[in-house]
């Protein structure tokens, strides 16, 4: 906040004293300017939310003698601009360097392209570059809120991409959410990247999406929301149940969530020999057979619940092993843990409020984990999509299979040793040194 105070300096003690009494935390105070007749004061003040914030505000300006002048949020002022560039690789300072990196002698890099296509990924960006595409209609927590208002979250996916994997990814938000126009679209693009992947995209027409694409392009095209959660849900679980002695093909396993994301866990906890999962969405356990099932949620039905169960969350979880959240917040009550099985697992990943509290969840459970950064073990997808599209890329991959996503989830379990493994700590953090190329190395299957 940038205030204008009286020329008083006792004032800026008041506002520090009226920051803390509404909850907020002074980091810096500093006197941008004096003058005989007033003050400019900057002060930068954490809180807890965008809420908070305005509270912070207004009791700073209850405080007499003080105008609040200007009021900056440093996640927006991260955001000007954006958060990403494109930067020259090699130097253009004379007319002997514009001849090489351009013309003429970029004619010869085309016409030897155009004689051997398989030298596109070792002569041109293609190699290392990644398209990250989004319809912007399943954005976060946020829902269908369109192509725009989804290109922060692109260029912050396309940072990670920089920051943990050293791979150039552009933003490509596309102004359609027909099927066939958003696949045609990716198709038109594909010569230009190495891989695809596919972010933000509401169920079920990701599916669609993501397999017609797969089947026509001779590059990996990988759904983040599906696969990449998956790989970090199975890491987790595989790691919780070092904790708690339990083997995964024992544990009976309650998925809450019958998207695009709930989906692709069962599959790859299925491929990993997990064989008792219930699905679980609003209208209860998914039943092979049932009727009123749309056609994806049939094909999830006729995969799981071998035992058919019936009934709803509460009915599912008494007994169960594990519970696995990917739906909505608050559905959880704490005490239905207590019907679990023995040393029971929770994972409440519904962002930004999960599906039950963790510190409620932790009375009951063995392990509790979550999507938030503010409790232990957070399950995050910047384990694992840095790390699966360096392999791809490094192995110049056509595609991305069951078994490399397996292995992926394997490689990020495993950078926690056994000597750090506790209920507390079962996921690496992302900026491990180690975790990124472990799973670039199991992607492209070289040994570490």
């Amino acid at each position: 906040m940038r205030l204008r105070t009286s020329v008083d300096h006792g004032v800026v003690g008041e506002v520090a004293t009226a920051i803390a009494a509404a909850g907020g935390m002074v980091t810096a105070i500093d006197v941008a300017e004096s003058s005989s007749n007033r003050l400019t004061v900057d002060v930068t003040c954490s809180a807890a939310d965008a809420e908070h914030a305005a509270e912070l505000q207004e009791a700073v300006a209850g405080v007499d003698g003080v105008e609040v002048h200007k009021v900056s949020d440093r996640t927006f002022l991260i955001h000007l601009g954006g958060k990403i560039e494109v930067g020259s690789k090699v130097p253009l300072k004379t007319r002997d360097d514009m001849s090489l990196a351009y013309t003429p002698g970029v004619g010869r890099v085309s016409m030897a392209i155009a004689e051997n296509p398989e030298d596109v990924r070792r002569l041109t960006i293609k190699g290392n570059a990644v398209a990250v595409v989004t319809d912007g209609s399943a954005v976060l927590g946020l829902g269908n809120i369109g192509p725009g208002a989804a290109l922060p979250v692109m260029e912050g996916k396309a940072a990670l991409f920089k920051r943990f994997g050293e791979i150039d990814a552009w933003p490509i938000c596309l102004d359609t959410q027909d099927t066939d126009e958003i696949v045609r679209a990716v198709e038109l693009i594909a010569p230009g990247f190495g891989g695809i992947n596919l972010e933000d995209i509401a169920a079920p027409r990701c599916f669609e999406i993501e397999a017609r694409l797969r089947e026509r392009l001779d590059i990996p095209v990988f759904h983040d929301d599906q696969h990449g959660t998956a790989i970090v849900v199975l890491a987790a679980l595989t790691n919780a149940l070092r904790v708690v002695k339990k083997e995964l093909g024992e544990a009976r396993v309650v998925v809450s969530g019958a998207g695009a994301a709930g989906t692709a866990i069962v599959k790859l906890l299925l491929a990993a020999g997990v064989r008792d999962v219930v699905v679980v969405d609003r209208t209860g356990a998914l039943v092979a057979g049932d009727a009123d099932l749309s056609v994806a949620h049939e094909e999830l039905a006729s995969l799981t619940n071998r035992e058919s169960r019936s009934g709803g969350l509460q009915e599912v979880l008494v007994g169960a092993d594990v519970f696995i959240g990917v739906s909505a917040p608050g559905i959880l009550k704490p005490e239905w843990i207590e019907t679990m099985a023995e040393d029971p697992v929770v994972f409440a990943l519904a962002n930004p409020d999960p599906e039950v509290d963790p510190a409620q969840a932790a009375r009951y459970a063995a392990v509790v984990a979550s999507g938030r950064s503010d409790f232990p073990n957070q399950i995050n997808n910047v384990l694992a999509f840095p790390g699966v599209f360096r392999g791809l890329l490094d192995a110049r991959a056509h595609e991305v299979t069951v078994d490399m996503c397996l292995r992926a989830a394997d490689a990020i379990a495993h950078v926690v040793h056994d000597d750090e493994l506790n209920a507390s700590f079962i996921m690496p953090s992302v900026f491990h040194p180690e975790v990124h190329h472990a799973v670039a190395a199991a992607i492209a299957h070289k040994p570490e």
